[in-house]
């Protein structure tokens, strides 16, 4: 595959410190009402191949990126997903790997363990019942539930994001199964109207949007279109699949789309913003933009 060389610029690059990468659509999973990726057990792993992922990750270090988080869809699911976690943390990358944690190989527990290395995943309710009517697929609270308790005892560091999706969904009563079980770090939101749940005629809007995206984070989807977020994917700002990162930071199409977004606003952040890990730098970029104290939902 050949880049195309850069064109000469003299824009100030908006780089991010986080790319959330979106390496597959494919799921076990079926959250009808709210998957923004529209992923699924039928999905591919879109366009992008492994080496295309390794050269982007590569090409992020030395951008100055900090961290990377493995998305999908269900991103252990990608054949070339080990190498793309140890690829990234050779070059002194932080990788978060959002995992449904519906199925967890043994050797990728052994992965999970390495230094720079978290965990997030999302939880709907403290039943099988509920959970399981989210996500579409009968024994996967209990598959996930018995696997967050793994990872817990492992000393594995996990990241917790709870949709209110349903009514009487019981998030409340999720919430505080996770924290009797240790699990401490949770965060709730409301669905965001992306993918899946885009109900009628409805658009996808920046409203939707914490108003962060594109300024410390932005995202790279499975065809290799670059958006200021995962949540933000109805605003395509550029390709890598032919085009080197930098070039696609530098143009005026990224420029335009992170201007595009409203700043300040106390909105809370989407299901896969509350994760990202703030603690660590590079990846909390979803606190409201104006600096006010985040609302309980964030």
């Amino acid at each position: 595959m050949t880049i195309a060389p850069e064109t000469p610029t003299t824009t100030t690059p908006l780089i991010p410190g986080a790319l959330e990468l979106e390496i597959t659509r494919r799921c076990q999973l079926t959250c009808a009402a709210h998957c923004y990726a529209e992923a699924g057990p039928t999905q591919g792993h879109g366009t992008m191949t492994g080496d295309d992922w390794k050269r982007v990750i590569s090409e992020a270090a030395a951008l100055g990126v900090k961290k990377v988080q493995l998305i999908g869809g269900e991103p252990t699911l990608h054949p070339a997903f080990a190498e793309l976690v140890e690829h990234a943390l050779s070059l002194g990358l932080r990788v978060q790997v959002y995992s449904n944690l519906y199925r967890v190989r043994p050797e990728h527990w052994d992965l999970f363990t390495r230094p720079g290395i978290t965990l997030a995943t999302s939880y709907y309710a403290d039943t099988d019942e509920g959970h399981d009517t989210v996500t579409g697929r009968t024994g996967s609270h209990a598959a996930t539930r018995a696997n967050l308790i793994e990872a817990h005892q492992r000393g594995i560091r996990v990241q917790v994001g709870i949709v209110d999706v349903l009514d009487g969904q019981r998030v409340d009563q999720a919430r505080a199964e996770l924290e009797a079980l240790g699990i401490t770090d949770v965060h709730t939101d409301r669905v965001r109207g992306v993918g899946n749940a885009i109900t009628g005629s409805g658009l996808p809007s920046t409203s939707a949007l914490c108003g962060r995206c594109a300024h410390g984070i932005a995202a790279i989807l499975s065809d290799g279109t670059v958006t200021p977020c995962v949540l933000g994917r109805f605003l395509p700002a550029g390709q890598v699949q032919d085009t080197a990162l930098k070039h696609v930071f530098t143009s005026p199409q990224w420029q335009q789309v992170a201007a595009s977004i409203p700043a300040g606003r106390l909105d809370p952040c989407g299901p896969d913003c509350g994760p990202n890990d703030d603690s660590q730098g590079g990846g909390g970029t979803c606190n409201p933009a104006d600096g006010a104290t985040p609302s309980p939902a964030n």
